[in-house]
């Protein structure tokens, strides 16, 4: 037939020479680059905050064109609001699921650590957070409706239900949450001010020691707590 004879012309066709399918590839490609863009956007919204923030200088920061912003992230408020939603769920993902069954001691040392830690490594994301905070949450304030009717509500009914069995002293759950989001983060969002004071350029690790054990002794010796 006439496709055969052709095909014999044309001689065997060829085979891609690349082992990996291009869909994975191209999905490689595509979280390389929607990283690269929110490291340098949040250091970007970090330092200069929303209004004054620019796509134009994420993007050289980020080492590709502008257009490529746009293409992963349609505005800089879509781009913000997912940096924020990245750290909102960062830090819920520090207090652990199914924690009522666990003893508090553990768990709040293990959720007050980890929120330190995340101060410690990515101070810039909680400046992020902070500053949408002091501007009355123009672009969050729906989105933090849903995490306090939900994560928030749910982790009080624990302290609740701890305090209910004499585990830990009776206090207002949600102040005791509060009281551990700001001083966990103040190392962050305040880290010039506690450096002045403390006549340093940079935290070490002795530092971040001393904060953990100070803030860790603190907390659970208010809440009534001591180790099991």
């Amino acid at each position: 037939p006439f496709s055969r004879s052709l095909d014999r012309r044309r001689g065997p066709k060829r085979m891609s020479t690349s082992s990996t399918p291009r869909p994975i590839r191209t999905g490689r490609i595509r979280r390389s680059n929607e990283t690269l863009i929110l490291i340098a956007a949040e250091q970007e919204f970090a330092r200069r905050g929303f209004d004054g923030a620019s796509i134009g200088r994420i993007a050289k920061s980020a080492g590709v064109a502008r257009a490529n912003v746009h293409y992963y992230f349609k505005s800089r408020e879509n781009l913000y609001l997912r940096l924020l939603d990245d750290i909102v769920d960062r830090w819920n993902q520090s207090f652990p699921e199914n924690s009522s069954l666990d003893e508090p001691y553990a768990i709040i040392k293990q959720y007050i650590a980890a929120k330190l830690e995340f101060s410690r490594h990515n101070p810039a994301a909680s400046k992020i957070f902070a500053g949408e905070i002091l501007r009355g949450a123009p672009l969050m304030g729906g989105r933090l409706k849903g995490i306090y009717s939900d994560w928030l509500q749910s982790k009080v009914g624990v302290l609740r239900s701890w305090m209910q069995e004499g585990k830990m002293d009776s206090l207002d759950p949600y102040h005791v949450i509060f009281m551990i989001w700001s001083s966990t983060q103040h190392y962050a969002d305040f880290d010039f001010q506690v450096k002045t004071a403390l006549k340093i350029q940079e935290y070490s690790e002795d530092d971040y020691e001393k904060i953990s054990e100070t803030l860790t002794h603190i907390i659970l010796k208010g809440c009534g707590l001591t180790p099991q």
